[in-house]
């Protein structure tokens, strides 16, 4: 057996916590399978003196992180997160000190990871981030080295377990969007400003990373539609399940003419298909490989287990000499993205209307979607209500979103209409 790969660790919260517990826990097999011991020779953190759930008063402790990049380590693996700031200095130090490097840092890669990359790749390193998108799903080694050989035309994603435990439980319980945050917050679900989450700009961040390993574009965030979970009622999960859907906010991107289309959205999809069937905490990513087909993986996306055995298992790909570029091609050919044209944007989409409920308000709307070219698949309206407002939802046929957009622009302005409309589109599969 060769020498022992040296480890650091900065950040010993709940996933650095259960790298350590599992290298200590497992660590006979994991030299078994690595083909060399994984040694954790050093180690920081914000709070010494904090209790851990495995013993680091024999490791080499940093009370600053960046101080990892020059220890004796081979590898050094980042937890600390955030987009820039320590993280991304103790990063690009232990490059630059020739180390290996292990994040689970989303949000610091869809901004700086085209760059870091090619500074790995200089200096021969390895850059890997398999617990930054999707947790313990192995999403980042299928994209990046098994589904290769005939493109991808598409991955959608459940993204943000957060979000999916909102949305499962408003359905269940037919509660609002601010309960449901509440009790979520409460089970530690959700942060106490879950604004990231929420909003969208999360499954963003992992968006971003998963399109670049699909595609070989450099990570994008500027061309990237992002539309959080704030505004979805009971009413219209409610409404969904009429139809035979459930509401989801999914992270998408796929080839649409000459361009990609990235976007994270709340979406209509199907019940009984698989993102459909997708509850809780929990995440999933669809894939469309071309001719290799279909592919479906789901897990726990977050939390102490799924997130370190991501990092454990690229501390092991690196034992055994798995230096392959961080985003499946070398970092000098990653392209900018070319966004999709709004034309080329299409889906079919859910509509809800409130309205007064006076004559003449159906055909008004109808109207204003008709000039706009949007042909309408189904229609529903429960009671009646002479002049206080109901609602009217409608299921498109599929259309160019940006001629949805026209039509609700030109609806929004009717005084028989009482607030914005709601657009919502709708997913296959």
């Amino acid at each position: 057996m060769t020498a022992p790969l040296r480890i650091a660790i900065a950040g010993l919260g709940t996933v650095g916590g259960g790298v350590l517990k599992a290298l200590h826990a497992r660590g006979a097999e994991l030299a078994e399978r690595a083909e060399r011991r994984l040694d954790v020779v050093a180690v920081s953190a914000r709070d010494r003196t904090k209790e851990r759930a495995t013993d680091v008063s024999r490791i080499a402790w940093e009370e600053e992180a960046a101080r990892l990049a020059h220890s004796e380590a081979d590898v050094v693996v980042e937890l600390i997160g955030g987009e820039s700031g320590p993280a991304l200095e103790l990063i690009e130090a232990a490059l630059a000190n020739g180390k290996h490097v292990v994040t689970a840092n989303k949000a610091l890669l869809a901004h700086h990871g085209a760059r870091l990359a090619g500074l790995a790749e200089k200096k021969g390193l390895a850059l890997k981030f398999e617990a930054a998108a999707a947790g313990g799903i192995p999403i980042v080694k299928a994209l990046r080295e098994s589904l290769i050989a005939h493109g991808v035309n598409s991955v959608r994603g459940i993204l943000n377990g957060t979000c999916n435990f909102i949305l499962t439980n408003m359905e269940k319980t037919e509660r609002s969007f601010v309960e449901v945050l509440t009790e979520a917050q409460a089970l530690g679900y959700a942060e106490a400003d879950p604004t990231l989450d929420v909003g969208g700009g999360d499954t963003a961040h992992k968006l971003a990373l998963l399109a670049s390993l699909a595609f070989g574009n450099a990570p994008d965030l500027d061309n990237m539609l992002v539309e959080g979970i704030e505004n979805i009622s009971s009413a219209d999960i409610a409404y969904a399940q009429e139809f035979g859907y459930r509401i989801k906010l999914l992270g998408v991107a796929r080839r649409a003419g000459d361009g990609i289309e990235q976007r994270v959205q709340p979406a209509m999809v199907r019940v009984g298909s698989p993102l459909g069937d997708v509850d809780g905490a929990f995440n999933a990513v669809a894939v469309d490989a071309g001719a290799a087909g279909p592919f479906f993986f789901e897990g726990r996306g977050a939390g102490e287990g799924p997130t370190a055995s991501a990092v454990v298992a690229d501390l092991v790909d690196i034992a055994l000499g798995s230096f392959e570029p961080a985003f499946g091609k070398p970092a000098h050919t990653l392209v900018p993205l070319v966004p999709a044209s709004p034309e080329a944007t299409t889906s079919a989409y859910y509509l809800r209307f409130d309205v007064l409920d006076i004559p003449g308000v159906v055909a008004e709307i109808a109207g204003h979607l008709a000039e706009a070219r949007v042909s309408i698949e189904s229609m529903l309206q429960r009671g009646r209500n002479p002049g206080e407002p109901v609602s009217i939802v409608m299921i498109t046929h599929e259309t160019p979103q940006v001629a949805v957009a026209r039509a609700l622009k030109a609806i929004a302005t009717s005084d028989k209409v009482v607030g914005p409309p709601r657009m919502i589109p709708m997913e296959t599969g």
